[in-house]
């Protein structure tokens, strides 16, 4: 098994016809990293194969994994209510994670979010950038600090970057980007802040909006 500092990668698991059809059936069967053997299913990317906004957020959550799709548990509530709020309900979207298997630690019978690693995240880059390819958007939109470390490197910040249109040189595609908070931020937000900190989140979105209206 590989090291903890070092793993295969995605890379040898890509198939040759890079469509979403067949990236999604290739990445079932991906062993890039360790976090396969503990995670009840990869989790791929869904959407629009011609969506001009891609959202990419951490990894899948415990529902996530289970149901094998994005954004399906409470985190996903908040992210689609704040996408209709900020007038993106119609446009075509594709949303994915910048590490599609769920690294967790067991507390009881409870699985509990872990943060992925460095090395997962490099590891499960090459999806990340085919899933790109294949969709062509014009904006990405990057939830929260590991998906913007994913797709734009260690210099930006989310706090103090979040919600400005961010001119990078990224090689997971060419694009316009956005960085903002991950949805699930909100929901660990104290109740007394937590419609400021959605407002907030609605207002980066809006960038987003506005580049492709």
């Amino acid at each position: 098994m590989a090291s903890r500092s070092s793993f295969p990668g995605a890379e040898q698991f890509l198939p040759a016809q890079r469509s979403l059809s067949a990236l999604r059936s290739a990445a079932a069967a991906c062993q890039g990293c360790d976090l396969y053997q503990d995670a009840t299913q990869t989790v791929f990317g869904s959407g629009e194969a011609n969506a001009r906004l891609l959202l990419v957020g951490e990894q899948p959550g415990d529902v996530e994994d289970v149901d094998g799709a994005p954004f399906v548990g409470p985190a996903g509530r908040v992210l689609y209510r704040a996408l209709a709020d900020a007038g993106l309900e119609r446009t075509p979207t594709f949303v994915t994670n910048a590490v599609k298997h769920f690294h967790f630690r067991r507390a009881g019978k409870r699985r509990l979010h872990q943060t992925p690693r460095a090395g997962h995240i490099s590891a499960c880059r090459p999806w990340l950038q085919a899933e790109v390819a294949a969709v062509h958007p014009d904006v990405i939109v990057c939830l929260g600090g590991t998906a913007a470390k994913s797709v734009l490197g260690n210099d930006v910040r989310v706090l103090r970057d979040r919600g400005t249109v961010l001119e990078r040189d990224s090689d997971v595609g060419p694009a316009a980007f956005v960085v903002t908070v991950h949805p699930s931020s909100i929901l660990r937000t104290p109740p007394e802040e937590r419609d400021a900190a959605y407002a907030g989140f609605v207002a980066d979105l809006k960038v987003a909006a506005e580049l492709v209206a």
